[in-house]
């Protein structure tokens, strides 16, 4: 009896540590991966094709608009779209006042570009341990204990172990900021695994949020599917099989769940659209040489699409009214959204939210806008070498938006292949993998992914 009750209590105390060990998750995000990508034979991607081939990879993930960085990366920690988050550029929408252009300003700390709650900042406030490696909005994120935020002068606000770390391994031989920026966007991306990795080893973080870059640089220079597109893919791939290898040498593989996402997809354009120039010669904008120095109304490029602002909303109606006649039937614009249509697209209203356009213009098939403001054609050619012809920033519904979505390992199903993901999903389902629950997203669970199903 003696013996029996010992055996039971081993078993116990063997059962509790077991179920003790802490979980991980680690968020990848590769800037620029198109859905399809995944599938295309070309795609030197050994790594991604074997965690998706572990676990589970979607026909594609949905992101939000506006389709491009810093608001999806905003939407996959926080569960929520724009309207609720806030965030539409990468950076904060600069309004100096009346007849005055707006700008985007980067250099911001996440106070004052996020207005909803992370998942970061939830694990933080539950004692768990959480990483951030180039992801953005975190400057002065109080809620990450490891940070390499993606800001303008990101050596200067990243953790300080971090730093000192890669100064001593010979990853950062400058650790100044004018330094890392005269680096290749490639050296960039080898720099941040190098981080990530050291933060893995190191700290063995609960959350670790990791942005890659350089996808998203060449498929705008080159396009998708181009030899450099394919180069930054295989350089992507490695990074990732880096930060496998860093899991396994610090024992936690197996008590991971691993995320490899995107932020958007990737179209291409042979004409550029010019709608800073049709205000201007409507006499609603001053251009200078370089840059506009006056303006009642203003075009902010996104690319695939173009959030227009008047600077003085005094009088918003009519003088929306007059920007739709600016803009109708012009060549290249297929669409122009009026705030009525903002809600559906999860896009705050200008009446609220001061970040919020007073129109959206979204650009056809083949077509991309420009911020300029000088010149006299509203369309031009593009031209490989002196313009990009990859884009992003189209209105999110388009399929060409749609991003990577793979999961794997801790709790994930093995060797699936599921629909449409949406990217609200994310962070609610690594709370819940980490022991949290996120309140107040426009996410849920995403059950299908996982062995053990919650129910309702």
């Amino acid at each position: 009896m003696r013996r029996t009750l010992l055996v039971l209590v081993s078993l116990l105390l063997s059962l509790s540590c077991t179920q003790q060990k802490p979980a991980h998750v680690v968020i990848v995000t590769i800037d620029g991966f198109p859905a399809a990508m995944i599938d295309d034979p070309k795609a030197p991607i050994p790594t991604l094709r074997e965690l998706a081939k572990q676990g589970v990879v979607a026909q594609g993930m949905h992101v939000i608009d506006p389709a491009i960085t810093w608001p999806n990366h905003t939407t996959l920690v926080t569960g929520v779209r724009a309207d609720k988050h806030s965030v539409l550029f990468n950076g904060v929408l600069v309004r100096s006042g009346p007849d005055k252009p707006v700008k985007i300003d980067p250099a911001r700390d996440q106070a004052d570009l996020v207005q909803a709650p992370t998942l970061f900042d939830l694990l933080h406030r539950a004692g768990l341990r959480t990483s951030a490696i180039n992801w953005p909005c975190t400057r002065n994120a109080p809620g990450l204990d490891d940070n390499f935020p993606d800001v303008p002068d990101q050596i200067a606000h990243m953790s300080p172990w971090l730093r000192r770390d890669l100064v001593a391994a010979s990853v950062l031989t400058e650790p100044t900021d004018p330094a890392f920026k005269r680096l290749s966007s490639a050296a960039h991306d080898q720099v941040w695994t190098a981080a990530a990795c050291r933060s893995i080893r190191e700290h063995r973080p609960n959350l670790l949020l990791f942005h890659l870059l350089v996808v998203d640089g060449l498929h705008h220079n080159y396009g998708a599917g181009s030899s450099a597109g394919y180069a930054g893919l295989a350089l992507a791939d490695n990074s990732v099989r880096e930060v496998l290898q860093s899991l396994e040498a610090a024992g936690i593989r197996e008590q991971t769940t691993v995320f490899v996402v995107a932020d958007h997809g990737f179209a291409s354009a042979d004409k550029q659209l010019f709608p800073n120039i049709l205000l201007r010669k409507a006499g609603l904008l001053t251009a200078g040489p370089t840059t506009v120095v006056k303006a009642k109304a203003m075009a902010i490029s996104e690319g695939g699409s173009a959030l227009v602002y008047l600077t003085d909303r005094s009088n918003a109606v009519a003088d929306r009214a007059k920007l739709v006649e600016i803009f109708k039937g012009q060549e290249g614009i297929d669409k122009i959204v009026e705030p009525a249509g903002f809600p559906a697209m999860g896009i705050p209203l200008p009446d609220s939210n001061a970040q919020a356009p007073d129109l959206i213009l979204s650009a056809a098939d083949g077509y991309a806008f420009s911020n300029t403001a000088t010149g006299e054609d509203f369309v031009s050619p593009i031209v490989m070498g002196r313009h990009n012809v990859g884009y992003h920033g189209y209105l999110a519904a388009k399929p060409s938006m749609d991003a990577l979505f793979i999961a794997s390992g801790r709790g994930v199903r093995s060797g699936a292949r599921v629909g449409f993901m949406q990217n609200v999903n994310v962070a609610p389902t690594a709370a819940w993998l980490l022991g949290q629950k996120m309140e107040g997203t426009d996410g849920k669970l995403i059950r299908e992914i996982l062995k053990d199903r919650p129910g309702d």
